[in-house]
């Protein structure tokens, strides 16, 4: 987004919106030059500012208040001799009115631009944070998708990151900071950092999540509030290895943090296990238990589905867990990354009402026939 094109927001009103204030102004000045001398209906010519203060900017409630007024002062000229008094009364207060009116408009436009700012700031950050991959990273095709819990933020401690580390290997992961707030975003980029610093150089994935235990319990100390937030510090996280073509096993790691779904080309769909999880990382307790690596079945043309808890925690209105297994299995097969991440938002959503209580980060992974060219050369070069 422009940052020149929030001035005016709230002032991008469709020009037919403008008509019905005016059709208003119109129907009532007629209503009322019409109507016996007792009766005055010219009052009702405020409604037109204010409906237009409802979803247009200071200027244009400005124009229909000055039009009101204009026909407020018609009606009091045609109608003289009748309530000359009341008719001067009724036109200050709809000058009074008027000007609150604009007033107000004026305020909500500010603090509407101010949100924005905000908003672009929060998502500005979010990208920085996360550096989303490119569509393409080796033959590998991606999507990904993240949802916040509430509107008005669009970024919390959910993270992921796909690197590419040679010969014909590429390394994900996908995590959740515990917390919520500037803190967890804190947190979730010393993660981030140490895993795109040691993703390339540890020759396995129990030797990777050990490097990053090591690198994010000596962060926490700098990074962690523990003022604000006096609870414990970790982060979930899944860690994944994907040899290009036959180069051999997919091998998965998961430190506390959900497996990933296998959907098939041709649509089935399969839940992953770790069999042996280990401890979140931050938490002190994974080198004691060490970590373990499971393989996974997953052949050309397959998707893997990586998410955090924010989505199979996700409740309906009568507190049912989302069902992520049973729902994909009803989406239809073969569906590009992009395509699966849409459908499951919009099924979520109904699920939940338009409403999640907690964020939720997602990434779809298809193992394409053959590596994409450029685009998997521009990947590497990004990651």
């Amino acid at each position: 987004m422009d940052l020149r094109r929030l001035d005016n927001l709230t002032e991008r009103t469709p020009p037919l919106a403008i008509v019905i204030p005016l059709a208003l102004v119109v129907l009532i000045t007629v209503a009322d030059a019409v109507s016996p001398r007792d009766v005055f209906l010219s009052p009702m010519l405020v409604v037109a500012p204010a409906l237009t203060a409802s979803f247009a900017g200071p200027w244009r409630t400005a124009a229909i208040a000055v039009v009101a007024v204009g026909a407020q002062a018609f009606v009091a000229f045609v109608t003289q001799g009748s309530g000359t008094v009341a008719r001067a009364w009724q036109l200050v207060a709809l000058i009074v009115l008027s000007v609150l009116l604009v007033f107000f408009s004026y305020i909500r436009e500010r603090r509407g631009r101010q949100l924005s700012r905000v908003r672009l700031v929060s998502e500005t950050a979010q990208r920085v944070l996360l550096r989303p991959p490119p569509q393409y990273v080796g033959p590998l095709r991606i999507a990904w998708l993240y949802l916040a819990a509430e509107d008005d933020t669009q970024i919390g401690g959910d993270l992921f990151a796909v690197t590419r580390r040679r010969p014909a290997t590429s390394r994900v992961i996908i995590g959740d900071v515990r917390g919520k707030g500037l803190p967890a975003i804190a947190e979730a980029s010393a993660v981030l950092g140490a895993f795109r610093e040691t993703a390339r150089f540890c020759d396995t994935l129990p030797e990777l999540a050990e490097a990053l235990e090591a690198r994010v319990s000596l962060d926490m100390d700098e990074v962690a509030d523990s003022q604000e937030d006096p609870g414990e510090h970790f982060t979930t996280a899944l860690l994944l290895e994907l040899p290009d073509g036959d180069g051999g096993p997919v091998l998965m790691a998961s430190c506390g943090h959900p497996a990933p779904l296998v959907i098939g080309s041709d649509g089935q769909v399969t839940a992953t296990n770790c069999t042996a999880p280990s401890p979140p990382l931050g938490s002190g307790f994974l080198p004691a238990v060490g970590v373990h690596a499971d393989e996974i079945s997953y052949g050309d043309g397959d998707t893997l589905l990586l998410y955090t808890d924010g989505l199979i925690e996700a409740r309906s209105r009568q507190g049912i867990f989302y069902p992520l297994v049973e729902r994909v299995a009803t989406f239809p097969p073969a569906l590009t990354p992009e395509a699966l991440l849409r459908h499951l938002r919009q099924d979520l959503l109904h699920h939940t009402g338009g409403r999640l209580s907690d964020d939720a980060a997602l990434l779809a992974i298809t193992r394409t026939v053959q590596a994409q060219g450029a685009g998997a050369s521009h990947g590497a070069d990004l990651m």
